[in-house]
């Protein structure tokens, strides 16, 4: 289930404040050092540095 727009424009990288992409159940950050790759469970973005997938 695709996040609102209006949700995904405010949300950010905790780990470098660079905005996000939804790829699936993921929002994967922008930046170029970063690239970090959030989880989505049940519709919930989980914006923890933690749970995150560290880029290939």
């Amino acid at each position: 289930m695709p996040l609102e727009l209006s949700l995904l424009e405010i949300l950010a990288c905790p780990a470098c404040h660079s905005s996000l992409t939804e790829q699936e159940a993921e929002l994967i950050c922008t930046g170029a050092d970063c690239g970090l790759a959030y989880p989505v469970r049940d519709g919930i973005p989980v914006l923890l540095v933690d749970e995150a997938r560290r880029p290939a």
